[in-house]
């Protein structure tokens, strides 16, 4: 199984929008009289920077990809065995989610203010419950396991 998580699309609507200038410029070059080959270059050059922010806005680009034995983030790829210890820490740039590895100096960051917020609770719920089936924990449920080993 495979959950994605991918950036919020409002981070690039500043690529849409400067897309929609470009052909305002195109606009006005156009009403001001300037010839028709650079008002079709600009027009192109604004179609296609519109047109990729319309991608991006539909499909922003992936932050974490979640398997069964790895974890994906920004295109590195970490075994769930190799990592000891999920979190939050602050950042220079905000709240992030830390994945502590086996190798101290090479911890992996996920940046909140990246993820939609209400993804944030549930990639934190599912972390913890990968992690825990990656090493072999359960959670206790205040019960004690029968004794089925009787000294008899």
């Amino acid at each position: 199984m495979r959950t994605t998580y991918r950036m919020r699309a409002g981070r690039f609507l500043g690529i849409l929008a400067a897309g929609l200038i470009i052909l305002g410029v195109a606009a006005l070059l156009w009403a001001f009289g300037l010839p028709s080959v650079a008002v079709s270059v600009v027009v192109t050059l604004g179609g296609l920077v519109t047109l990729a922010g319309l991608w991006i806005l539909a499909r922003p680009p992936k932050v974490a990809q979640l398997r069964d034995k790895e974890i994906e983030v920004r295109g590195v790829r970490t075994a769930w065995t190799d990592i000891t210890e999920a979190g939050r820490v602050a950042t220079t740039h905000g709240e992030a989610i830390v994945l502590r590895t086996k190798q101290p100096d090479q911890p992996i960051l996920l940046p909140v203010s990246w993820l939609v917020p209400k993804q944030v609770p549930t990639l934190e719920t599912v972390l913890r419950d990968k992690l825990n089936a990656a090493h072999g924990y359960t959670i206790w449920d205040g019960t004690a396991p029968e004794d089925t080993d009787s000294a008899e």
